[in-house]
């Protein structure tokens, strides 16, 4: 196969790679939390047969998450929680595992049980948090710390029941998974960390900029565009000369 066919088919892949990224992106403008993934193309040399390599391919690939903070948005509901800026809620992942999310929608579930609003069990200092059965309504400190206030009676009857375990990891050591969660790159479980703090009856939004989405999908279609006129030229190439060998036959 010409080579030029073969860079060609390459950058067409991966022309159409990262468009999905970039509408998986767009996708989630409005997810709370979501935190956009950064595509780049990387040179490589084609490698085999003879002669110098004067021809190299691109590969598409997510280097990171823009963890820029979102725009905080007031919902007026006092289980929805954002990270004021630098730092992590931690939560539990469907296989048990500790992951990392910027803000939530919490709810009680039918055992007690404080989850995102996806059902993900809220890790406290101590693991999960279980709210008390009784009749009450949970206010959250800054710090994280969980309080339960009697409907009805005295509220000096109120009781700490635990305090959210909240991280604040280095950026680079922090990669997202398929499932949206992030976690640390050596696998082990962040530190807690006492100065990080959460904003009560808020929402954080996502960081997808999209105006700058759309422009880079539309430079993801054209870029695969002339990659397929490429793929053309390769072939014209390949037939002219077959007919010109015939011709010498």
């Amino acid at each position: 196969m010409d080579r030029l066919l073969y860079v060609a088919m390459t950058g067409a892949q991966h022309s159409t790679l990262r468009h999905a990224a970039l509408a998986n992106n767009l996708a989630n403008v409005n997810t709370t939390g979501f935190k956009a993934d950064l595509e780049v193309f990387r040179a490589l040399p084609v490698v085999g047969g003879n002669g110098e390599r004067t021809r190299t391919y691109v590969t598409d690939t997510t280097v990171a998450s823009d963890l820029t903070p979102g725009v905080l948005h007031s919902t007026g509901r006092d289980l929805d929680i954002s990270v004021e800026g630098e730092g992590w809620l931690a939560v539990q992942d469907a296989k048990g595992q500790e992951a990392y999310i910027r803000s939530a929608s919490l709810q009680v579930d039918a055992s007690g049980q404080l989850v995102t609003g996806s059902g993900r069990p809220v890790l406290g200092e101590g693991g999960t948090i279980t709210v008390p059965a009784e009749d009450n309504s949970l206010m959250i400190g800054k710090d994280g710390t969980l309080t339960a206030i009697p409907r009805t009676g005295s509220a000096a009857n109120a009781v700490v029941i635990g305090r959210l375990k909240l991280v604040n990891p280095e950026a680079r050591n922090l990669v997202k998974s398929p499932d949206g969660l992030f976690r640390q790159r050596d696998g082990q479980n962040a530190v807690a960390d006492e100065t990080v703090q959460v904003a009560s009856a808020t929402l954080e939004a996502s960081n997808v900029n999209a105006a700058g989405t759309l422009i880079g999908m539309i430079s993801a279609q054209r870029q695969y565009d002339l990659q397929i006129k490429m793929m053309q030229t390769a072939d014209q190439n390949a037939r002219q000369a077959a007919q010109l060998l015939t011709l010498n036959a």
